[in-house]
């Protein structure tokens, strides 16, 4: 037990450079204290004490600004940056240093039984605000952009942007150039296209009208 808990404190001097000593990171890094409650909470969830393992998460999620459900189940080095509106659904199975940024949902997408929560692999990124949902797989040393909504699978060693996120990278390879001081945006990238398109037709037009006039003033003459 106390190896592993030394093990989710080097984690955090890993991850953050901002951890200056090991009291500061014991008494105020608030993701490491939601991951220790939790340890807590699903042991006893998993022994079939529901309502117990239940209240420790609330009690965790008041103190911290973290929601793990007592029935996820989490791996080692496991790291949860900041932390402030983390939600991590009962069906979550999360791998080993996998890290994750404030804001980040991990939920269903409904009332649907059973698997209903993201699996995510090993070595996995999710940044800020993102949102991941529904019974899909997280791919090992996957990446998923900040406030993007990911509701597919996500091929291993890709990164993945937008609302609803895309692979952008894949193996190393980039499938579009990201510019990560402006996020592709679907709905953006739509409007133009339309936008292209109704140029293309107000130009036909025109010249349909120029060759109908040209017609007219032909058979005036």
């Amino acid at each position: 037990m106390f190896k592993r808990l030394k093990e989710d404190i080097e984690v955090v001097f890993d991850q953050d450079p901002a951890a200056r000593s090991y009291l500061e990171v014991i008494l105020t890094y608030s993701g490491l204290h939601a991951i220790w409650a939790h340890r807590l909470a699903h042991a006893l969830y998993k022994r079939k004490f529901y309502f117990i393992a239940r209240v420790i998460s609330q009690i965790s999620r008041f103190f911290t600004g973290i929601e793990i459900h007592p029935g996820a189940k989490i791996g080692r080095r496991f790291f949860i940056d900041h932390g402030m509106g983390v939600v991590i659904g009962e069906t979550c199975e999360i791998g080993d240093n996998v890290t994750v940024y404030q804001g980040v949902t991990l939920g269903g997408t409904g009332k649907e039984k059973g698997k209903r929560h993201p699996t995510v692999k090993d070595n996995a990124l999710i940044a800020t605000g993102a949102k991941v949902l529904g019974s899909i797989t997280i791919g090992e040393n996957a990446k998923i952009g900040a406030g993007a909504v990911v509701l597919e699978d996500v091929p291993p060693n890709s990164t993945v942007v937008g609302m609803k996120a895309r692979v952008v990278v894949k193996d190393g390879i980039r499938v579009k150039d990201l510019d990560h001081t402006n996020v592709p945006d679907p709905i953006a990238d739509r409007f133009k296209e339309m936008e292209t398109e109704i140029n293309k037709l107000k130009k036909a037009l025109e010249e349909l009208t120029k060759e109908r006039s040209k017609a007219n003033a032909n058979s005036n003459i």
